[in-house]
């Protein structure tokens, strides 16, 4: 069995996060996807509209997703890979060359993302019809 793993904070959820999800899972036989925590995205200076719990239940209920585990810190990457026996490590091409030394453990990926949406933009246009 080929697994992969992607990461994100996935708030928001619309169609690009659907096809990186798909595309991923296209690349393997099983998807793990690290969901970075409140408390991680509080590190990284980001606010989620919903909470880990909310956006870990709406990753579950996607077909390509096969399991969801919590993302704490940056440094985990490697570990999750060991311990989870990875062999494609995926993420947008906004992170391009980011993970290149995650190579040494497993194979990386770059996917281009979906062009005309993202969490910035849908944020962008609901705050323009206010």
């Amino acid at each position: 069995m080929r697994k992969v793993i992607t990461y994100g904070t996935f708030d928001l959820l619309h169609y690009g996060h659907i096809n990186l999800l798909k595309r991923a899972k296209d690349l393997g036989d099983y998807l793990i996807v690290g969901l970075s925590t409140d408390e991680f995205n509080q590190i990284k200076g980001k606010e989620s509209y919903f909470s880990y719990e909310q956006r870990k239940l709406l990753l579950e209920s996607i077909v390509y997703v096969d399991e969801v585990i919590p993302e704490k810190n940056w440094e985990q990457k490697k570990n999750d890979i060991m311990s989870n026996e990875i062999d494609t490590f995926v993420m947008g091409n906004d992170w391009e060359g980011k993970f290149d030394a995650l190579s040494d453990y497993c194979e990386v990926i770059y996917l281009p993302r979906t062009e005309g949406i993202s969490t910035t933009k849908v944020k962008t246009d609901l705050n323009k019809q206010t």
